[in-house]
């Protein structure tokens, strides 16, 4: 029932947030890449949303709008996708506004804490990578890092500076798990556990004790196959997905053609074993077509 060959993509960022292309190159590469049904999902924020769906719809691509919430579960940094919200709905915008104020007062405390290591002015030159100045991100500062010569990637990058113990590294409190997946389902959507496999949940009882908390929170699906996973990953969330009966998601992760770890498209599909995350919108008819 199922079934489908065409190209889903429910993760990615445009430079309303971290990615480095504009809205409108964002939903064109997509297309061009062969995508059918795409979600725009920047970090705490929709104010892309009404170009990507007028974008999307020039070129008779099928789009549901999204965001990618910044949230916490037993003190540890997790991602909630929120996937066919209403992005005008007055909790969920809110909720995202308070988090990119706390993101803003993250940003200053991460340029003072590169300043008492002798690195001043990091603000000022993450800024400058960040179209949007209510939010700068961890990735912003990166790409002044790596463009400055200081490092040699984005992954030298967080493994010298952005882990606890390091240099840039500032720990941050977000909000709870609970809220953000309540407040996605204010605003009418589906919430989403982002990339899994990256969260170090060894000592927390690992994954299976994450997803079982999420299903209980009311989570709804969880990304099975993403860039963040390898083929034992998308094997082992799928069985842990079924296991919590969430819906099964699909998305790259994209933020730009020269750091994203897939492309548009490159992704395997999910499998028919699965249930997806699409499998009653309107907008997903044209993947069984």
């Amino acid at each position: 029932m199922f079934q489908m060959n065409r190209v889903v993509d429910l993760h990615c960022h445009s430079r309303y947030s971290d990615g480095t292309l504009t809205v409108g190159d964002l939903i064109a590469l997509a297309k061009l890449r062969g995508v059918s049904l795409i979600s725009l999902t920047d970090h705490d924020e929709v104010s892309g949303i009404v170009e990507a769906r007028e974008q999307s719809a020039a070129l008779n691509l099928s789009f549901v709008a999204g965001v990618e919430i910044s949230s916490e579960w037993r003190d540890m940094s997790i991602h909630i996708v929120g996937l066919r919200i209403d992005e005008t709905e007055s909790t969920l915008t809110s909720l995202l506004s308070r988090i990119r104020e706390t993101r803003s007062v993250r940003a200053q405390r991460m340029s003072e804490a590169f300043a008492n290591v002798g690195m001043p002015g990091m603000l000022a030159g993450a800024a400058a990578y960040a179209p949007n100045p209510d939010l700068v991100s961890r990735t912003h500062f990166a790409r002044h890092l790596v463009d400055s010569g200081v490092c040699g990637s984005m992954g030298e990058v967080f493994s010298r500076f952005m882990k606890p113990g390091k240099p840039g590294y500032v720990a941050h409190a977000w909000v709870s798990m609970q809220t953000a997946i309540d407040s996605i389902h204010a605003a009418g959507g589906r919430a989403v556990l982002a990339h899994p496999a990256r969260y170090e949940t060894q000592f927390l009882g690992g994954p299976s004790t994450l997803l079982k908390s999420f299903a209980e929170a009311g989570g709804d699906g969880v990304e099975v196959v993403c860039a963040s996973h390898n083929p034992p990953e998308w094997a082992q969330y799928a069985a842990l997905a079924r296991r919590f009966n969430l819906l099964a998601s699909i998305g790259s992760d994209f933020h730009s053609p020269m750091e994203s770890r897939v492309k548009f498209g490159d992704l395997p599909r999910l499998s028919p074993n699965l249930k997806p995350v699409w499998h009653d919108w309107p907008e997903a008819e044209c993947l069984y077509a």
